[in-house]
């Protein structure tokens, strides 16, 4: 690509955000709305079957971090000690739900950037260096057998304030298999989670998004909220850093939640398009951010 077709690129990315701005103000309650239909619901954690009413977001909780940078209008706050030792709370226990979360809170101009199937050294540390670079948190859903291997990232995730959820052991189709062998792909990954990054999971989404009673049942037990995603980036199937990109500005909005990969395969396309769109989302307004559970 020519330095003048990336240029182009850009101001035609910056474009369609900027024109959605003007529509997003009067359609933000929409979207929230919207978000208790059907599947849609809204990312809550209230620990009740089904949608429930919006909750306003906030840094997740995770081990104490480093400092961080300086915060700019668009920014999250510094982070400032999430983990277990500072945490007084009780968590409301999480409820066996019968759909995934696919929206967090319409209110605000808040989105969530997940990033599944890691962590890869291949492309994780750079998706890492991009988010510090802008001072912003996301979400990793990660694989018991890549996470036990390279457990210094997540580390270093919970460092820096990103929340980690699980993703299985092995990345199955959970549908297809016995509910016994659903139980161990979830608890053995939530058990290398906890040894790795300092707590439990949270969160839990199925590979391929692939839900039954199972996975629900047994992310309640072991203390975690379904969550599925609004926005598909299809990186997986490497179509280009550019149409990677102009899928998460077509779908952005409020309350969105953005599926992306960082490992499962070649993801330097995925890395290339975080590093163009996220500056982009965060001067048009939006901020980046992820969702945190209900607390007592």
């Amino acid at each position: 690509m020519t330095k003048d077709q990336t240029l182009t690129g850009r101001r035609l990315f910056t474009r369609r955000l900027f024109t959605r701005r003007h529509l997003l103000t009067g359609t933000a309650a929409l979207l929230g709305a919207a978000g208790t239909a059907g599947t849609a619901a809204l990312l809550v954690g209230d620990g009740a079957p089904g949608p429930a009413p919006a909750r306003a977001l906030a840094p997740a909780a995770g081990p104490p971090g480093r400092p961080a940078l300086r915060p700019s209008a668009y920014r999250l706050e510094p982070i400032a000690g999430y983990g277990p030792r500072t945490r007084r709370r009780t968590l409301v226990r999480a409820g066996v739900r019968r759909e995934p979360y696919l929206r967090v809170d319409g209110r605000g101009r808040s989105m969530v950037l997940t990033f599944d199937d890691g962590p890869d050294p291949r492309f994780t540390p750079d998706i890492l260096r991009i988010l510090r670079r802008h001072d912003v948190r996301a979400m990793f859903f990660v694989c018991g057998e890549m996470a036990v291997q390279h457990q210094d990232l997540l580390r270093e995730m919970a460092d820096d304030g990103h929340a980690v959820g699980n993703h299985t052991w092995s990345h199955p189709l959970l549908t297809t298999l016995p509910r016994s062998r659903v139980h161990t792909e979830m608890a053995r990954t939530s058990e290398i989670i906890e040894k790795a990054y300092g707590e439990p999971p949270l969160w839990f989404r199925a590979p391929y998004g692939a839900w039954n009673r199972a996975a629900f049942r047994f992310g309640a037990e072991l203390g975690m909220e379904p969550l599925g995603w609004t926005v598909d980036t299809l990186d997986w199937r490497r179509p280009g850093a550019h149409s990677i990109a102009e899928r998460v500005a077509d779908g952005a909005g409020p309350g969105v939640v953005v599926l992306s990969h960082d490992a499962g395969g070649d993801r330097s396309q995925s890395v290339a398009a975080l590093r163009d769109y996220l500056p982009e989302l965060l001067d048009s307004g939006y901020r980046i951010t992820v969702p945190q559970r209900q607390y007592v």
